[in-house]
C-alpha cells in the first residue's frame, strides 16, 4: 500500500528557513494533487499549499510570498520551502495526496515545525 514519507522540519528561529519533503513509497503514478497541511493542537487542520501534477499551485494567504511548494513528478515527491518563518507557523505539518483510485486520499505521518527564538 502506498505511503507518504515525510522528512525535514524541526526548529527554526523567527525569520529563518526550513524545508520539508514528502515522497510516495512505492511510486504511485495515480497521484494527482499533492499538498501540505498543518495543525495546531485544538485547531482544525488547515491547508498550507497544494500543487497539481501540472504544476498549478495554491497557497494559504498566511504563507503567500514566504512558502514555496514544488514537485518532482518522476520521483513522486513534493517539497515545501519555508522562508521568513514566524512563530505562528509552528504546527505539525502533514503531506497529503489525492489519487485516482482507492484510497482516494492519503496522508503522511506528520512532522513538527517549531519557530521560536
Amino acid at each position: 500500500q502506498v505511503q507518504l514519507v515525510e522528512s525535514g522540519g524541526g526548529l527554526a528561529q523567527p525569520g529563518g528557513s526550513l524545508g520539508l519533503s514528502c515522497a510516495a513509497s512505492p511510486a504511485d503514478f495515480s497521484i494527482t494533487v499533492m499538498g501540505w497541511y498543518r495543525q495546531v493542537p485544538g485547531n482544525q487542520r488547515e491547508s498550507v499549499a497544494t500543487i497539481t501534477s501540472g504544476g498549478i499551485t495554491n497557497y494559504a494567504d498566511s504563507v503567500k510570498g514566504r512558502f514555496t511548494i514544488s514537485r518532482d513528478n518522476a520521483k513522486n515527491t513534493v517539497y515545501l520551502q519555508m522562508n521568513n518563518l514566524k512563530p505562528e507557523d509552528t504546527a505539525v505539518y502533514y503531506c497529503q495526496a489525492d489519487r485516482r483510485r482507492t484510497p482516494y486520499a492519503i496522508w503522511g505521518q506528520g512532522t513538527q515545525v517549531t519557530v521560536s527564538s
